[in-house]
Formats: C-alpha cells, sequence, structure tokens
C-alpha cells in the first residue's frame, strides 16, 4: 500500500480539524463543500471509506514512523470525527 509523506498527512488532518470546526461555527453550504473535499482527501490518501478510519489510519502510519517515545505525532490535533 502506497503512503502519504507524513508531513503531507500531518497537514491533511490539521485542515480536516480546521474546516470541520469552521463547519461547525458556520455551517455554511461553502464550509460544508471544503469540509467534504477534504474529508474525501483524507480518506483517499489513507486508503479508507470513513474519516474515523482516516484519522486512525493517519495517527498509525504516523506514529510508525516516530522514534520511540516520542508524544502522539497528531497531539497537537484534536482527532474527532
Amino acid at each position: 500500500m502506497l503512503m502519504a509523506h507524513p508531513a503531507t498527512l500531518r497537514k491533511l488532518v490539521k485542515r480536516y480539524e480546521a474546516l470541520r470546526s469552521a463547519h461547525a461555527r458556520l455551517g455554511t453550504s461553502e464550509s460544508s463543500r471544503h469540509l467534504e473535499d477534504v474529508s474525501y482527501t483524507l480518506c483517499v490518501t489513507t486508503g479508507t471509506r470513513t474519516v474515523p478510519d482516516a484519522l486512525l489510519a493517519a495517527e498509525t502510519q504516523l506514529r510508525a514512523v516516530l522514534p520511540a517515545g516520542s508524544p502522539s505525532p497528531l497531539s497537537e490535533v484534536e482527532l474527532t470525527a
């Protein structure tokens, strides 16, 4: 299976969380469209079909490239779907 570069994956997860938060605040069709776009990209990038699975896959992939004992690769990001 192909894997995204860790920096790319981190950026996607951060973008997803930012857009999820923005959509929760704004609730516009535009914010919804942006959230759907990044959700789709995150799923395709991780080879999953749902956002919760994509977030789990992203964290798993990012943990695999960190040295032992490092904090969670997404510790500054709230992983929720």
